[in-house]
């Protein structure tokens, strides 16, 4: 792996400790669903968090993105505080939705998280909404989506795709291709490969074939977001990556579709630990340092964890809150 000299340390840092909330947040909310803390069930992002992470941080301050079903890490990539993000999934009334979107409905808009969603697909358009919205006003932002390879062959991505580029919006559409939709292998079900469609719509395609290396996913977005600012429209890029866990935690299959070389090929491959030794071997930090950072983080979801169980549940009184905008008198629109 190969470190850039264009970012700065703290920044190099910051990168694995995103990466060391994601995957400290994710194996605590797979406790915390099996003790029976959370409703219903959660998708973690273990193994892949160097996708989340260097492409997050490819962006700036101000700039948006939308995640997808598996998408605690997304809003963590961008620099969500992690409290109210294990508040938002035990439903309590200090999570960042208040309670009422869980685990598949996380938005923090204050770090530029516009949502993400149980139905697949159905946050690229807003992604490619907020595109359009920089662009009429004016603003230096772009925006960010995130789907993955069972997406890629929704009907969904493809009117976004030809939107954006029509209009040349600044929009990257990251592709997480993990290898499975659930339990359906991505060979099976796709033509081709999925960077390749992005010349159907004229658009550039660039796909990361090892994305456990965060500098390299991170170097292959910020050329997309570069090009994005300079007004020159969307990038495709395909990020080749690994779940090392379930689809869902609790989901139980009987057939075992992934075999075991497979799974210990990308296991080797932890992001944490390459970047860790990266960091390490670059002079970046030493392997002191390094421990004291994930003491650090550890500490951080185990304070998250605190918040959010000792939290006050949502009063029923608020229950329609948020849920509808306010009425408007046709005249006044008018």
């Amino acid at each position: 792996m190969k470190i850039s000299e264009k970012l700065a340390r703290e920044t190099l840092l910051e990168m694995q400790r995103r990466m060391l909330r994601i995957r400290l947040f994710d194996e605590r909310a797979s406790k915390m669903v099996k003790r029976g803390y959370i409703p219903g069930t959660v998708h973690t992002s273990i193994g892949q968090e160097a996708q989340v992470v260097g492409a997050c941080m490819a962006l700036k301050s101000g700039d948006h993105m939308t995640g997808n079903h598996r998408s605690h890490g997304h809003p963590i990539g961008m620099g969500s505080p992690l409290g109210p993000l294990m508040a938002e999934l035990v439903g309590k009334a200090t999570g960042v939705c208040k309670g009422k979107g869980g685990s598949l409905h996380l938005a923090d808009y204050a770090v530029g998280s516009l949502g993400e969603s149980g139905i697949t697909g159905s946050s690229i358009p807003i992604a490619v909404g907020a595109g359009l919205s920089a662009q009429v006003l004016g603003e230096d932002r772009v925006a960010l989506t995130f789907f993955g390879d069972g997406t890629a062959n929704q009907g969904v991505l493809y009117e976004s795709m030809n939107l954006a580029s029509a209009y040349k919006l600044p929009v990257i559409f990251l592709c997480e291709n993990n290898f499975y939709a659930l339990s359906t292998p991505s060979h099976t079900v796709t033509g081709g490969r999925i960077v390749d469609r992005a010349a159907g719509f004229g658009m550039p395609g660039v796909r990361v074939d090892d994305g456990q290396d965060v500098m390299a996913v991170y170097d292959a977005v910020a050329e997309a977001v570069d090009r994005a600012r300079r007004g020159e429209g969307p990038s495709l890029v395909e990020v080749m990556t690994y779940r090392f866990r379930e689809h869902s935690e609790g989901l139980r299959i009987n057939v075992d579709y992934r075999n075991s070389e497979e799974k210990q090929f990308w296991t080797a491959r932890d992001p944490i630990v390459l970047f860790r030794e990266a960091l390490i071997a670059a002079g970046i930090a030493t392997a002191a340092e390094m421990d004291a950072i994930e003491a650090e983080i550890a500490q951080e979801v185990e304070d998250c964890a605190s918040f959010a169980l000792e939290s006050p549940d949502p009063e029923p009184s608020v229950a329609f809150e948020h849920l509808f905008t306010d009425a408007y008198d046709l005249e006044d629109v008018l």
